[in-house]
């Protein structure tokens, strides 16, 4: 099919061959309500909520064509690949769904490519307060005056991200490129020797950790540290997963602490030391502002390197005709071979948005206060912007995906950066282990916000 936008997609180069079908003393309350979704319900009649309200999952329905069951809640709809049957249905026969919650007022799901484009791009319509997440923040929850950066509008989120945007310019991220090479070859250094590895936890998940320890001016073993308490970060809230949630947050804001007052007394030439001097329109930044940044870029910093190393490798692994072409020429290739895993893998699931004011989408009437929820991997697949869309093809170009999101004020702080970081460290493991091969079946995280494979176990081979 021809694209929409930017236009009709051509190729470049030698095609590879197609293949089928991604002092305070605790935290503030109420911060850090990201991976907190809930299943939705598992027929049409709950026996302890009765009937479920209008499009919730349940049984495949006949109308307009045999439908899948739909389901963006439950955490299983995202387990071994997102649910691009699901996706596929929506964006042809229900492009702006009526999702419900058992527990909430329900949400708009959102799958076309234009669509998600145009939400992202309108935040007087369509507004990240107060949450980013499909769950609203618990009443009573929230510290007042302060804001994280992610779910702030502009004036304020403008004033927000150009405190800290020159730390992640491309310049300041081609700046960067040698001492991330370096440290991706540290990385690979520590697994040589060894027969397998995980390639998340050994390789994946070290990467963004020391980059963003370095920027933060703390130690890279920190990092790491802290990369392990973002993982109870990223699991759907439950009786099981919330006492690891909340122990999390303590250790996160016990140590931002400890940054804080060590930069406050000795400030350096780093990212921390930026934001404690830091001042949003004239305002200076408190103890509890540091803590909201140093979370999101802890956090986010990591979410999309992590995840599309690891779903990336192993979307490889499931296409070993597209990784035999990147190996033909790995420096040359790479480049096209990011972009499209990106597309392919599209690490970060949704974004939810709220509507200030009645207004409509796609003909779809909206109320002020309603929950719109964008799905990046259903726009990632839109046929009606790229050409065989289900076929991995690590050439495509264009390729205009919105992995880092849809663009308008909210687009990715760190996009620039995260590719160095993933094309450095796929150069160095590639380059010195072309037979890397899959040693075992990965495991995966119970979230349907953030895509990718908890652990991967790998062979290494050259």
């Amino acid at each position: 099919m021809t694209a929409v936008e930017p236009g009709e997609l051509r190729r470049s180069g030698d095609r590879p061959a197609r293949s089928g079908q991604a002092g305070h003393t605790d935290p503030p309350a109420g911060v850090g309500a990201r991976h907190e979704q809930q299943g939705n319900c598992d027929d049409r009649t709950d026996p302890e909520r009765g009937p479920c309200p209008a499009g919730a999952a349940g049984p495949p329905v006949a109308s307009p064509a045999m439908a899948p069951r739909i389901d963006l809640l439950d955490p299983a709809s995202f387990r071994g690949g997102q649910p691009h049957d699901q996706f596929a249905w929506l964006r042809e026969h229900d492009p702006v769904h009526r999702h419900a919650e058992p527990d909430g007022p329900g949400f708009w799901a959102v799958t076309r490519y234009e669509d998600v484009r145009l939400v992202g791009r309108e935040p007087t319509r369509f507004s990240s307060h107060p949450t980013i997440m499909i769950d609203d923040p618990p009443p009573g929850s929230g510290s007042e005056g302060h804001t994280m950066m992610l779910m702030a509008d502009p004036p304020l989120h403008t004033a927000m991200r150009r405190l800290v945007s020159r730390s992640f310019t491309p310049r300041a991220a081609t700046a960067l490129r040698p001492r991330v090479a370096e440290l991706a070859r540290q990385i690979v250094d520590a697994v040589d020797g060894r027969d397998t590895c995980d390639l998340v936890a050994d390789l994946a998940g070290e990467m963004p950790s020391f980059v963003i320890a370095e920027l933060l001016g703390i130690p890279l073993e920190d990092g790491r540290r802290l990369y392990a308490c973002t993982e109870a970060l990223h699991s759907v809230r439950d009786a099981s997963s919330r006492a690891a949630q909340a122990a999390a947050y303590r250790e996160m804001f016990t140590y931002s602490r400890q940054v804080w007052e060590r930069k406050s007394a000795e400030p350096g030439d780093d990212l921390s030391s930026l934001l404690i001097a830091g001042a949003i329109d004239g305002v200076p930044q408190d103890e509890i502002d540091f803590f909201l940044w140093f979370l999101l870029l802890i956090d986010a910093g990591g979410d999309t390197t992590r995840n599309l190393v690891g779903g990336g490798m192993l979307a490889l692994f499931e296409h070993p005709e597209q990784l035999a072409w990147l190996l033909e020429d790995l420096d040359g290739r790479l480049g096209t071979a990011v972009e499209e895993l990106l597309r392919w893998v599209s690490p970060v699931i949704h974004m939810r948005r709220t509507t200030t004011t009645a207004t409509e989408l796609r003909g779809t009437a909206l109320q002020a206060g309603d929950k719109v929820v964008v799905y990046y991997g259903a726009a990632n697949r839109d046929p009606e912007v790229f050409a065989d869309a289900e076929q991995l093809l690590l050439d495509r170009d264009p390729n205009p995906h919105v992995a880092f999101g849809g663009g308008g004020p909210h687009i990715c702080l760190g996009a620039h950066l995260a590719r160095i970081e993933i094309e450095c460290l796929l150069r160095e493991l590639l380059g010195r282990y072309p037979g890397l091969r899959q040693a075992g079946e990965p495991t995966w995280p119970s979230s349907n916000f953030i895509y990718g494979p908890r652990t991967l176990p790998v062979r290494l081979a050259g």
